[in-house]
């Protein structure tokens, strides 16, 4: 299929198959697409937390609104952002940089302060609005990347984050959770599989000057 034709295969999965898994070379090309998301700045602040176990899954249902893809799903990816985005950021990824460039410091220095400043400028709200913001560029990606591999997955922005954060001792890691993505194989009997896609005619989406 060509890629649009796995973009229109591509639908929220209401019912997964819980017999099936993903392969592990399968996993491996949705850790390696989430790390590759293009981001902000390219600060990975950014991160995902890939939920196996069916058990931890299964306490999860009740924060979800009761919505089973998040425990019949092969995995529960979580995308998450840090609580708060500081200079030990900024300075980890400039030294990411220039350990994988060799760019000298007289080159990185002003970019660096450049964006410690905007950083620091910003309010925690605004921080983690400007995180949350970050987390739907990478659904995205990964939502396109699983229609290309023909995994499907349901994004989910409805569950209670601070109940899932206790769950998975979120805060452990400095972590909250935004946006979950169950991802998996359909059931054969989900009704929703089959039914056409309802889209406006591109003449009305796109405007051309």
């Amino acid at each position: 299929m060509s890629i649009i034709d796995k973009l229109k295969w591509r639908y929220a999965t209401k019912k997964f198959d819980a017999s099936k898994t993903l392969s592990k070379d399968q996993l491996q090309i949705i850790k390696e697409a989430f790390n590759l998301t293009a981001l902000s700045f390219g600060l990975q602040t950014l991160k995902m937390v890939i939920v196996e176990d069916k058990e931890i899954r299964e306490q999860l249902i009740e924060h979800s609104y009761g919505q089973r893809q998040v425990a019949d799903a092969s995995h529960l990816l979580i995308l998450c952002i840090k609580n708060d985005i500081n200079d030990s950021d900024v300075d980890e990824h400039f030294n990411t940089v220039k350990n994988v460039r060799n760019t000298p410091d007289s080159i990185l220095e002003p970019f660096k302060n450049g964006m410690k400043t905007t950083i620091n400028n910003m309010s925690l709200d605004k921080k983690v609005d400007w995180a949350t913001r970050q987390a739907y560029i990478a659904l995205g990606n990964l939502m396109t990347v699983c229609a290309v591999e023909g995994i499907d997955g349901c994004p989910m922005e409805g569950f209670v984050p601070t109940e899932v954060d206790k769950v998975l001792n979120l805060d452990k890691y400095g972590l909250q959770s935004v946006l979950m993505l169950p991802i998996g194989y359909r059931a054969k009997d989900d009704m929703f599989a089959e039914l056409k896609k309802v889209r406006k005619p591109i003449s009305e989406t796109i405007i051309e000057l």
